[in-house]
């Protein structure tokens, strides 16, 4: 008997107050036809009602899939959980799920995608939640806001300090999926899914095994059916067992503003002549800097932001394969892209999924990292996940706080003052006005980094920004490099109040930063 029905036949099947994980990140792998399907069942009959859903990472984007909108309805999702949210520009209309946090309508939590994933794990196999110290000091922790993003949150817990062995834990207690819904690309009558088309596994598998072992129901969207019997074996990522309904989405998108490339899911690749290089500008500037961290050989796992350009400075270099990237979607080497298409690599080594590779993360396997921040405080405190006056400019914590718990070395990349008006020479950076306000603040919004932590565990921690680079010392923040034209007091310690103090034997950086032309980066 066939697995594939339609997709309003699946959707009625999910109980009132059900529990329901989701796979996604952003477009990349979204269900976006089950999910609407939600939304347009409850519109009609006023169920399922009181839901809890689960997101590792986002589903759905502000750029034409709606994802976790679909079900952001009043009545219908009572709590959510997730890694990231939807974000885009402010030039977009806020997402619904984001006025229903906003406007404390559902309890909401923004719990790391590491994390997320380990939940799956220890409920799938029945044991007592998730003991980690990811998170701790950071707004995960419960002596500050315990994941909670509004009221409605904090009133209802998930997370709680615990000692054990002789040392302080997070636990999150286990919160068992009802229903998984998932994406592949092909699916046999069977129910047994491949994933050709897709640019990451994600965490299909472990979800659908948490809602099975949990008595729960399966649901996966895929692009196309096969006949039994077609499918390799060593190409079926999740088995036919643990699926229950199978429903076909013929335009299902690959990831945001893309139907489909082959690059992106590894069965093409690309002449490293064909990636477009980061535009120069100050950006390209720090990213040139960060990049000066590396050596031939090492792995270094990469953020969004002004670290996403890091690889497109060793593609100008001639140093296309000098580094394994690894990605938390997924991608293990080749070139981590930008834009629309973020999340997702082209000409990568293998891929794998998401839960092992947060594994990885959370082991601080790699040599180094390289992300980015929206404000740095005295501590050295880093926030990049909460914006209080326009919050869904940030998609919320992702996997920074994996990486960053026990990363050997950290790259922060980000500028210094938001709004300065800089001009760009050969011979220095220009301060042609400053300016409206610093990003080297008392205090951050939000603590999605701890320096505080970092320091206690020999940390190695550098923020690169368009005037200087700054360490994490135990006397605070020291500027010890300075960009050629930049003077020391009247653009470093005077616009920063003090909080950022420059090193007596500060170093002057190489002018080869600010030019057009590649700067003979060796590694």
């Amino acid at each position: 008997m066939t697995k594939v029905v339609s997709v309003s036949d699946a959707v009625a099947q999910i109980a009132d107050g059900a529990v329901v994980t989701v796979s996604s990140s952003s477009t990349l792998g979204c269900p976006d036809a089950v999910l609407a399907a939600i939304g347009t069942r409850f519109d009609d009959t006023g169920h399922p009602q009181g839901i809890t859903s689960l997101h590792p990472i986002a589903a759905g984007d502000v750029y034409g899939v709606k994802g976790m909108d679909h079900i952001a309805k009043d009545g219908l999702l009572s709590r959510v959980l997730a890694g990231s949210y939807p974000s885009g520009p402010s030039s977009a209309p806020m997402p619904a799920i984001w006025k229903m946090i906003v406007e404390d309508r559902v309890a909401a939590y923004n719990v790391p995608s590491g994390i997320m994933f380990d939940m799956h794990r220890e409920a799938a196999a029945k044991r007592p939640g998730v003991l980690t110290e990811v998170g701790l000091d950071t707004f995960v922790d419960p002596i500050r806001q315990g994941c909670a993003m509004n009221d409605k949150g904090a009133d209802a817990p998930i997370v709680e300090r615990a000692e054990f062995g002789g040392k302080t834990w997070l636990h999150f207690p286990n919160i068992a999926p009802d229903v998984a819904i998932i994406r592949a690309t092909t699916a046999d009558d069977r129910g047994n899914l491949t994933y050709e088309h897709e640019g990451a596994y994600l965490g299909g598998l472990e979800q659908a095994i948490a809602a099975r072992t949990n008595g729960g129901l399966v649901i996966a969207q895929v692009k196309r059916v096969t006949a039994n019997g077609s499918l390799r074996p060593h190409d079926v990522r999740v088995p036919g067992h643990l699926v229950d309904f199978v429903v076909i989405d013929p335009d299902q998108k690959q990831t945001t503003q893309t139907q489909y490339d082959p690059a992106i899911s590894g069965e093409i690749m690309r002449p490293w002549s064909s990636f477009s290089l980061a535009e120069h500008g100050v950006e390209k500037v720090i990213a040139r800097r960060a990049a000066m961290e590396l050596k031939r050989g090492m792995t270094a796992n990469l953020g969004f932001g002004i670290s996403a350009m890091v690889p497109r400075v060793l593609l100008e270099e001639g140093h296309p394969d000098a580094v394994t990237w690894a990605i938390e979607q997924g991608a293990v080497g080749g070139v981590p892209l930008t834009g629309f298409a973020f999340g997702c690599a082209s000409n990568a080594d293998a891929y794998v999924p998401s839960p092992q590779q947060f594994i990885y993360f959370q082991g601080a396997g790699f040599d180094m990292s390289f992300l980015s921040f929206l404000e740095v405080d005295v501590e050295g405190n880093v926030n990049v996940s909460k914006l209080g006056k326009k919050p869904y400019l940030t998609a919320g914590c992702g996997g920074f706080v994996d990486i960053t718990a026990k990363a050997k070395t950290i790259v922060f990349s980000g500028w210094f003052e938001a709004g300065a008006k800089i001009g760009l020479t050969d011979s220095g950076i220009n301060i042609e006005a400053p300016g409206k306000f610093t990003k080297m603040v008392d205090e951050v919004e939000h603590v999605t980094f701890s320096g505080k932590r970092a320091r206690e565990q020999g940390q190695n921690v550098i923020y690169v920004t368009e005037r200087c680079v700054i360490e994490l010392t135990r006397n605070g923040l020291v500027a010890t490099e300075i960009m050629p034209g930049i003077d020391p007091q009247a653009h470093i310690i005077g616009p920063s109040q003090g909080r950022v103090q420059v090193a007596e034997n500060a170093k002057v950086m190489p002018k080869a930063l600010l030019a057009d032309a590649p700067m003979g980066l060796t590694l």
